[in-house]
């Protein structure tokens, strides 16, 4: 996919709970997902002072994650990751054909 639907946030709110800002800064995290976009491929926003660059976005749905994508995430298992998902978002239920938008990143070099 090379065209993208208008952005639904801005780009510095795509990582702000600071346990998932900590994992990001340690190289624990290297992806978000969200229901919308907030930022395309190429741009930047900035950690603690760190620029940080999307690489990648494209749509996945929940039920094509594995282990490794929730690791991405800055959780070790897809389980531990399914169970805060569904804590943070009451009445919520976990569906395997939910989509959302992934937004994968690296850290600029210096």
């Amino acid at each position: 996919m090379t065209e993208y639907p208008e952005k639904t946030c801005e780009i510095d709110r795509l990582v702000r709970q600071p346990k998932l800002v900590a994992a990001v800064l340690e190289g624990r995290k290297s992806q978000q997902r969200r229901d919308g976009v907030y930022g395309y491929p190429g741009e930047t926003f900035e950690l603690e002072g760190i620029s940080f660059q999307i690489t990648e976005l494209y749509r996945q749905s929940w039920g094509d994650m594995a282990d490794a994508d929730a690791q991405a995430e800055g959780y070790p298992s897809l389980n531990m990751y399914k169970d805060l998902i569904t804590k943070m978002h009451p009445g919520m239920s976990w569906d395997d054909d939910h989509l959302v938008w992934v937004h994968q990143f690296d850290r600029v070099a210096t």
